[in-house]
């Protein structure tokens, strides 16, 4: 490990591998990206991948930065959809369309939804239940009042995504050292001066945290306390039988707060999004409740009939780190030149990990972010005075 860098990235997951690239690619000289386990060990490695525009939280929380979200989706949509082109590794992106199921309850804010992200250049929309079981004939639709297609979206491969952009950084100059975790960031007179990790001391003014369920303990310990919560959410995958489909949409269902998709010809990827229980990343149970994973079953079963003849193929748990308002913060630490806080992404950082990037790159290189105004993002908005202007 060198002793000096431009810029010391810390974690390796698909966002900091995407910042250390476009830092790297914008001219930043040979920046070092210290990672304490392995390329996305962390969220990454058991993200579900999906990528889309639309978002539960258009219509769950409307803010008046409800757009940054999915234009940072759009910037990484694009993005996946050439990654091979442009980083040169298959980022495994398969465009199976997504669908949103719900009630009269939400027919309103899902239209306004679309509506937003077509104004971004996304296409779907809300249509019929006949066209919809045109689209998904392996769908049990009667109980569904509003649906929602996102015809051209889908998912790719975090994990490939991620070891993409750290090998395309290497050949930049960039280094990646694994297995090495940070202990401090040195701060004297107002500014970076300094990591601190396990195999020494590496000097720079310029320090970008994006540590995942770890962000935000290193950000307590250098006294910046932040609202960063992780938790613990289970996925599991089925095996589908002969009569299955052989692949098959996106499906986010609401009416009992599950989602699924296709991972390979014969598996479905399945996830719950009710059971977000506070964990610690460095001791959580990564087995699954055989309990819930019956009833999510059960309900994803309801939605797709041929899955209950499906086997349990494996199962596990990883983690998301969520804020109170569900944004992540994408911002410079006000009244610390040089230290950068990108995290707490409530799982969806992987659809927006090639903007993010992009922008933390411009913020750096630039002093703003200009592809996408992130600015809404500070951490300010949860009690500080604001982007740059110091923490209470």
């Amino acid at each position: 490990m060198r002793n000096s860098a431009e810029a010391v990235i810390i974690g390796g997951g698909v966002n900091g591998c995407s910042i250390c690239y476009h830092l790297a690619e914008r001219g930043v000289k040979a920046p070092i990206l210290v990672e304490r386990s392995s390329l996305g060990a962390g969220s990454t490695g058991r993200s579900s991948g999906v990528s889309t525009g639309f978002s539960l939280l258009l219509f769950t929380q409307q803010s008046a930065f409800s757009d940054t979200i999915p234009r940072l989706a759009k910037v990484g949509q694009d993005i996946l959809r050439n990654f091979e082109e442009i980083i040169g590794v298959d980022a495994g992106y398969k465009e199976t369309g997504v669908l949103f199921l719900g009630g009269k309850e939400v027919e309103e804010p899902v239209e306004a939804s679309f509506a937003l992200i077509r104004d971004l250049g996304f296409e779907g929309g809300t249509i019929g239940r006949e066209e919809a079981k045109e689209f998904a004939p392996y769908l049990e639709l009667d109980d569904i009042d509003c649906i929602g297609l996102e015809p051209h979206a889908g998912y790719a491969d975090p994990p490939a995504v991620a070891q993409g952009y750290a090998s395309a950084a290497g050949r930049l100059g960039a280094e990646i050292v694994l297995g090495n975790a940070v202990l401090d960031v040195e701060i004297e007179g107002g500014r970076v001066r300094g990591v601190v990790t396990e195999q020494g001391r590496i000097a720079t003014d310029t320090a970008i945290v994006v540590g995942g369920p770890w962000g935000g303990q290193l950000m307590a310990t250098l006294g910046f306390p932040v609202p960063f919560r992780p938790t613990r959410h289970e996925v599991f995958f089925l095996k589908r039988g002969p009569g299955a489909p052989s692949g098959h949409a996106v499906v986010f269902d609401l009416p009992s707060l599950t989602y699924f998709r296709q991972e390979s010809p014969d598996l479905t990827l399945v996830g719950d999004v009710e059971h977000d229980d506070t964990a610690e990343p460095d001791n959580f149970e990564q087995g699954t409740d055989m309990s819930l994973t019956r009833s999510t079953w059960q309900k994803v079963a309801h939605r797709m009939p041929s899955l209950a003849d499906a086997e349990l193929f494996t199962s596990y748990a990883g983690m998301y780190t969520e804020t109170p308002d569900g944004y992540p913060v994408i911002d410079r630490v006000g009244g610390v030149e040089g230290l950068y806080l990108v995290g707490a992404f409530n799982g969806y950082g992987f659809k927006i990990s090639p903007a993010v990037g992009i922008v933390v790159a411009e913020m750096v290189t630039e002093g703003e972010s200009r592809t996408v105004d992130v600015s809404s993002l500070g951490v300010g908005r949860f009690g500080g005075r604001g982007l740059g202007e110091g923490w209470p």
